[in-house]
């Protein structure tokens, strides 16, 4: 049976951040990092299903809570989709000092995009999957666009996100306009998978179209056929691992 450590590393702010490893029972092919949706944490059910799914099948994996959420120490209005990349790139580099050097990077919804614009800054990954990922960062504004001119008026505004109020500030919404991951797409030079449900109606399938088209081979499509967005439905998480740890055995072998 899986085990789960908690961990904790600096971010690239200087904060603490949170995070989990979930350690296989037997033999581990390889180990991975995890980057969660827009604001999930690492305790949101498809982090932790699917993470820990992975190591059951033996890839071993880190989850952890982004700036401000979670049990993460900072305040998340003062990130910016950046600073997740930026934290991606410390998390690998946390599991590198500990012995653990991370060859799979997976991210789903706004993760996805992360660990897109993440892979070519960390040494050793093999290859990298997305479920459910925006091909624009600035997709995210959509779910706050009410709040658009009073963010621009004001610098923040308080925004209800499913329940969640959070605050967004201006320098945000501006980073996220800047992020363009066509090239970090185009460059990626090693294997990717992207897959996306027909029916999610949070990310368009649109999205996963675009980061396929974008990118080079070796690529894969897979589609997620009866999932939501969140991955919330029995099952529907541990499948999405399955399918990557299917896929990721080749190439993990390959960077052992």
């Amino acid at each position: 049976m899986t085990r789960s450590e908690k961990v904790s590393f600096h971010g690239s702010t200087g904060e603490l951040l949170s995070g989990i490893v979930d350690v296989p029972a037997g033999p581990v092919k390889g180990w991975g990092l995890f980057s969660h949706g827009f604001t999930l944490g690492k305790d949101s059910p498809a982090a932790s299903r699917m993470c820990k799914a992975l190591a059951d099948s033996g890839v071993g994996m880190l989850r952890f809570d982004n700036l401000g959420l979670g049990e993460s120490g900072g305040m998340w209005a003062e990130g910016s989709f950046s600073h997740k990349v930026a934290d991606t790139v410390a998390a690998a580099e946390f599991m590198r000092a500990s012995g653990r050097e991370v060859s799979l990077l997976v991210g789903h919804s706004f993760g996805g995009s992360a660990v897109l614009s993440a892979a070519s800054q960390i040494p050793g990954i093999d290859a990298v999957a997305t479920v459910g990922a925006p091909f624009s960062p600035n997709h995210v504004a959509h779910v706050f666009d009410a709040a658009l001119e009073t963010i621009r008026r004001d610098g923040s505004a308080e925004v209800d996100l499913g329940g969640k109020v959070v605050e967004i500030r201006r320098h945000f919404v501006e980073d996220l306009r800047a992020a363009d991951l066509t090239d970090c797409i185009r460059r990626l030079h090693m294997p990717l998978l992207v897959l996306h449900s027909p029916t999610d109606n949070t990310v368009g399938i649109e999205n996963a179209s675009s980061i396929f088209q974008t990118a080079r081979h070796p690529r894969s499509f897979v589609s997620l056929e009866g999932s939501d967005h969140l991955l919330t439905g029995k099952g529907q998480a541990a499948r999405a691992a399955k399918i990557i740890s299917a896929w990721a055995d080749q190439y993990l072998d390959a960077g052992a």
